[in-house]
């Protein structure tokens, strides 16, 4: 069983930026695609980021490219949002999940095994 803590969220204006972290507290990350999503009030969860433990590869959806920067650190067990230039619609809770073996599409949210709590990220205009 891994568990999933988020950290990092908070308040920042309009072109700052934050790091998110999630470290799992329990098991190890050695084989696990982990991805970031967010939702916003009264929208769905969207994909935002992937990435593959082992190799690097990683993934983003459009909104967010060269702007946010997925990573990870084995040796602390832990994987990275760089969020920079953030913008009003970033506002949301950011959820970091991890998908174990055999891997599905990294951006479908129901293909994920296990789930942080989420943490806030509030950008303001």
């Amino acid at each position: 069983q891994v568990q999933l803590v988020e950290s990092g969220g908070g308040l920042v204006q309009a072109g700052g930026s934050l790091r998110l972290s999630c470290v799992a507290s329990r098991g190890t990350l050695s084989t696990y695609y982990m991805g970031w999503f967010r939702q916003a009030p009264g929208k769905e969860r969207e994909f935002v980021a992937a990435i593959r433990w082992s190799g690097g590869i990683t993934y983003y959806t459009d909104s967010v490219k060269g702007r946010f920067t997925i990573s990870r650190d084995n040796a602390k067990n832990t994987v990275y949002l760089q969020m920079n230039s953030l913008k009003p619609e970033d506002t949301a809770v950011y959820y970091c999940a991890a998908m174990a073996p055999p891997y599905k599409f990294y951006g479908a949210a129901e293909k994920y095994d296990y789930w942080g709590q989420g943490t806030q990220v509030t950008v303001s205009s």
